[in-house]
């Protein structure tokens, strides 16, 4: 998938809100649109250099910016939230996950009651599947981790999702890290037990969950490899 560009070279100077970066770019400091709430915070510290996209020129947009990646140890890493459900769209539409072989794209962003799902997918026996996307930027000594902010929304879409396999439908959650560095994945129980909790059981109900990484450069964002997926309480004694 091709990254839209230009992106041009910053520094990140302070985060003063979730969706804010003070960036300075030749010496001037600029408000940057930061697409990514999480904490980002082994990400974003004084000084990480970032690659920024300037705002249309003929925006009404109150930030010039917007703040697309950073580059962490010499690796780039996507702040772009919204990135891994247009790979995973195109991917779909091109046969590209070996994971989807045997599932065809219906249309995206489907709505069940009062929840919003990234994706409809077809079976091939011809039966419903429900598709959630998450993106997935920490990263720990090799395991990438979800979320590293607490989200209800996502407790709620996990519950959802086991609702419609009880319900006989298909129903998975596709973690997307925008990183290649990750050997395999878990929930990130410190952080939202809850939303660890909700995925895990449904899991053990019938959703499944993949992860995957991706290879992240300037201008293209590729399929790595599909990682191994732990969601059970790191240290649980059976």
């Amino acid at each position: 998938m091709k990254i839209l560009g230009p992106l041009i070279r910053a520094k990140f100077v302070e985060r003063p809100n979730r969706f804010i970066t003070m960036v300075n770019i030749d010496g001037v400091i600029h408000r940057s649109h930061l697409p990514d709430p999480g904490r980002l915070k082994e990400l974003l510290f004084s000084g990480a250099n970032l690659l920024v996209r300037p705002a249309p020129k003929h925006s009404v947009r109150k930030t010039k910016y917007s703040t697309v990646m950073v580059n962490h140890d010499g690796q780039l890493i996507s702040l772009v939230t919204a990135l891994p459900n247009q790979f995973v769209k195109e991917a779909l539409e091109k046969k590209e996950l070996s994971i989807f072989k045997d599932y065809t794209l219906v249309r995206p962003e489907v709505t069940v009651e009062k929840h919003r799902f990234d994706f409809l997918l077809k079976s091939s026996n011809g039966s419903d599947f429900y598709l959630e996307v998450k993106s997935v930027t920490f990263v720990e000594n090799g395991v990438a981790q979800f979320p590293d902010a607490v989200t209800e929304r996502g407790r709620k879409h996990a519950l959802a999702l086991k609702k419609l396999v009880e319900e006989g439908k298909g129903a998975g959650i596709l973690f997307v890290c925008q990183r290649p560095d990750a050997s395999s994945f878990r929930p990130m129980w410190e952080r939202d037990p809850k939303l660890a909790n909700a995925v895990l059981d449904a899991n053990k109900s019938g959703v499944k969950v993949w992860c995957i990484t991706l290879n992240v450069s300037k201008t293209d964002m590729t399929f790595h490899k599909e990682i191994p997926v732990n969601l059970e309480l790191p240290g649980k004694v059976f």
